[in-house]
């Protein structure tokens, strides 16, 4: 019979690492845009916030990445610390698509 936690731990590291890399991937290039393009749709105070907003989830991010890699993926990551880095990025995404669609016109 096999092992169930070294199933489980490879079900983990399968699933749970790359999602962790690309929330990684997302919020540095959020990150970037966020500080370098003035976005004439947002005020000065709105993209401000919403990158301090992007700081915060790297920092969660990170300390959960430290935890995973520390247990060797032993450790799971609740869907509502998920839900919101996903609904972030997404957030991101939307202001990046608006911007590039306003570069375009």
């Amino acid at each position: 019979m096999p092992d169930s936690n070294t199933s489980g731990a490879d079900l983990m590291k399968t699933v749970l690492e790359p999602l962790l890399e690309d929330f990684q991937y997302w919020f540095v290039r959020s990150r970037d845009f966020l500080e370098t393009e003035k976005l004439s749709f947002m005020d000065e105070q709105a993209q401000s916030e919403l990158l301090s907003r992007v700081k915060q989830a790297q920092e969660e991010l990170s300390a959960a990445m430290m935890l995973f890699n520390a247990t060797e993926g032993q450790v799971g990551i609740d869907m509502t610390t998920l839900m919101p880095w996903h609904q972030l990025v997404t957030e991101c995404w939307n202001v990046a698509a608006r911007f590039r669609s306003q570069q375009a016109a």
